[in-house]
């Protein structure tokens, strides 16, 4: 069925259509917003897939050059692997939908979000999300949404609600919310110490919006009819599940209060073999189906043994930290080095500094940059006692690392205080919930270890939340197990004076405000004690970088020398180089940076270029050296092979009869320079410099 809408959406229009692209996916909406457009199809198979218990579904949101009018770089002239930020939008448009699918639900379906034209203008991730949650609604695949998306951001003084790239980049607060009519389903946003009061009222605002672009997608589905898919729904087999609630439930209430991760699963994993074996013979083939039922049954007893006792599995109250050790300086020859362990989950980072060559390039739709910081977080299967095949990074790791990221980038110096190139790594060498916020507190003591002066110490702290009809209970600090059977995982990172990065994934249809309020009150208080035992270990950056950091140098020259620096096809930069050992970045504003691994290879590099820079001031004294001798005078080299005379008449306060009663050839001379001629020649002065040190 062809439709198509015009209206228009936080004052710019939006055009959205369907039935004429993409005819043969499940769905497909064409949406535009301004001259931002994407085409999302929806794809579902036609087979159930067996053996499995999470949902098979796969967003892969893409972002094509010739959206932006150019042409790949690099030797390949064509799109290959996802981008970080085409992965981390995936992620972005997958978390808050998967959510809104039946559990029995098991057929492959994908997402596919093409942007086909790009301005700045226009979030291609907010359009792209919005588009998803139109293209599920009009499809047959059993979708309970509508989803509405906004970004909104806070400037300083007001909130601006799908802002351009421009005053995203200049914001205090930036957040990507998505919800349904009455509730929020995921958050993301990064800021600059907000408030948590800040941070409640974008998402009040933001939620206002929500329910605009909701109502649009509404009435534009409206009409749009298509079979109701006919997916395999599980019968549940209540009498299987009556005999292992029966059986199970005591055993897995005497597991409860053990707090070792290992030991608590052991004796899970032992109490469902014992059913299976147990069940084996009157129920044959049915071990999945058991092993699903065992899964529902220990939730059921996890939630409600919380509910009841007001105690959490490993015997915390709900507001209580794991035990936190840390340790900084552990890697001799790193640049900054740090362990944070919290309970079961420990991280470590390390630092790496580098010139300003080092920093990353990038080419996206919004152009051509550079990245200084970069925080790569690597979840190894050791961390969680299993073998697994060694691989590249996944989605997971990738997001991981950019909120991470997005924590620890605030309080870092700019480049003009400190030149380096940052890169951290964050090893997962223990995981039982939370690495991501491990990640964040292990990160910044890396950075103080390394004598990065950062403004204040992060830390990060993950929240959880059971929540039965009415009755909620808010978990600081949650553990794996509490990740895994409850309903949030709210993770917010800042400083003492407020936030810097926050996330939220549920695994219900939404949260109110209440709840959310609540829970970042209650992980302001976390966050704070995190801190607290941070800086007990270090409470600020070290006075000066490793010795194994490279040294480093900025000049800053008139920016129409730098020609002079680099030579004809670089052939002088070349040889600084070459000669001193030393790195050498220069900007189109004049600054320049040169890196070197010890002093003596920067201070060569530096003495070089300031002569090949070095321009003569009238007034300025200088100490030079006595290169010719002549009747009337002597002529001193003042530096970069720039040299003046010293009449013999300004060579003293005395009469001079001849130069050899002041000096002779090679001896240093300190000179003030008294004019500059129309030929450039320059006019010195030995007497006047006597002067003025006289004075």
């Amino acid at each position: 069925m062809h439709k198509h809408f015009n209206g228009t959406w936080v004052e710019k229009e939006l055009f959205i259509e369907t039935g004429k692209l993409a005819r043969q996916a499940n769905s497909a909406v064409f949406m535009q917003y301004g001259d931002t457009t994407v085409l999302v199809a929806v794809v579902a198979s036609d087979e159930e897939k067996e053996d499995i218990d999470f949902l098979p579904l796969f967003v892969d949101y893409r972002e094509k050059s010739y959206a932006a009018g150019k042409i790949p770089g690099g030797f390949f002239k064509r799109e290959g692997r996802p981008s970080t930020p085409e992965t981390l939008t995936s992620r972005l448009i997958d978390r808050p939908i998967r959510p809104l699918f039946p559990d029995d639900y098991r057929r492959e379906t994908q997402v596919y979000p093409n942007v086909l034209s790009y301005e700045t203008e226009t979030s291609c991730d907010i359009l792209a999300l919005n588009a998803s949650s139109l293209a599920l609604m009009i499809s047959d695949v059993p979708f309970q949404g509508p989803i509405g998306a906004v970004r909104i951001c806070h400037d300083g003084s007001r909130f601006i609600i799908n802002p351009s790239l421009e005053v995203t980049e200049e914001s205090i607060l930036e957040i990507i919310l998505a919800g349904t009519e009455t509730e929020i389903t995921m958050v993301e946003g990064t800021g600059k110490e907000a408030s948590e009061e800040l941070v409640l009222q974008a998402l009040e605002e933001g939620h206002k919006e929500i329910r605009n672009i909701i109502a649009i997608q509404k009435d534009f589905a409206e009409g749009i009819t298509r079979p109701e898919m006919d997916y395999k729904k599980e019968e549940p087999d209540k009498e299987l599940f009556d005999k292992i609630r029966e059986q199970a439930v005591p055993e897995i209430l005497n597991c409860q209060g053990i707090a070792d991760k290992m030991e608590y699963s052991r004796k899970i994993n032992g109490i469902l073999e014992n059913l299976q074996e147990t069940l084996e013979e009157n129920y044959p083939e049915q071990e999945g189906r058991i092993k699903n039922y065992f899964q529902e049954v220990e939730k059921e007893v996890v939630r409600n043994y919380i509910a009841k006792n007001h105690i959490r599995p490993d015997g915390r109250k709900f507001d209580e930290i794991r035990p936190i050790s840390c340790e900084v300086g552990l890697l001799p020859r790193a640049h900054g080095s740090s362990v944070f362990t919290r309970g079961q989950t420990q991280a470590l980072a390390t630092l790496t500094l580098g010139a300003s060559s080092d920093a990353q390039r990038t080419d996206e739709l919004e152009g051509e940059g550079t990245k200084r910081f970069m925080l790569h977080y690597n979840f190894p299967s050791f961390s969680v006692g299993e073998v697994s095949f060694p691989r590249g990074p996944g989605r997971r790791e990738i997001g991981h690392g950019n909120l991470a990221e997005n924590a620890l980038d605030p309080i870092l110096p700019d480049m003009d205080k400190f030149p380096y190139t940052i890169r951290i790594v964050s090893e997962i060498l223990e995981s039982n919930g939370s690495s991501s916020m491990a990640s964040v507190c292990s990160g910044c003591l890396a950075l103080m270890d390394g004598g990065v002066p950062i403004s204040s110490p992060v830390a990060g702290i993950a929240m959880g939340l059971i929540k039965e009809g009415d009755d909620y209970f808010i978990l600081s600090d949650i553990q794996g197990l509490e990740d895994h059977l409850g309903d949030m995982d709210f993770k917010i990172a800042g400083t003492e004076n407020g936030i810097t990065a926050i996330q939220m994934d549920i695994k219900i249809k939404g949260l109110p405000l209440e709840i959310m309020e609540k829970a970042l009150h209650q992980a302001n208080k976390g966050r704070k004690h995190i801190l607290d035992k941070m800086e007990q270990t270090l409470d600020r950056p070290r006075h000066s970088i490793s010795e194994y950091a490279p040294m480093i140098k900025v000049l800053t020259i008139n920016p129409q020398k730098i020609g002079d620096v680099i030579g004809p096809g670089g052939k002088i930069i070349r040889k600084i180089i070459e000669e001193t050992g030393a790195t050498i970045d220069i900007q189109d504003d004049g600054s320049v940076y040169i890196y070197g691994e010890n002093k003596e290879s920067v201070a060569q590099a530096v003495e070089q270029i300031e002569d090949l820079t070095f321009q003569v001031e009238v007034g300025q004294v200088y100490t030079g050296k006595v290169v010719r001798m002549e009747k009337y005078g002597v002529f001193v080299e003042i530096r970069g092979g720039k040299s003046g005379l010293v009449h013999i008449s300004e060579m003293d306060f005395r009469h001079v009869k001849s130069p050899e009663e002041i000096c002779k050839l090679g001896d240093s001379m300190e000179v003030k320079v008294i004019g500059i001629d129309n030929q450039n020649r320059i006019k010195l002065s030995r007497k006047a410099a006597i002067s003025d040190k006289n004075k």
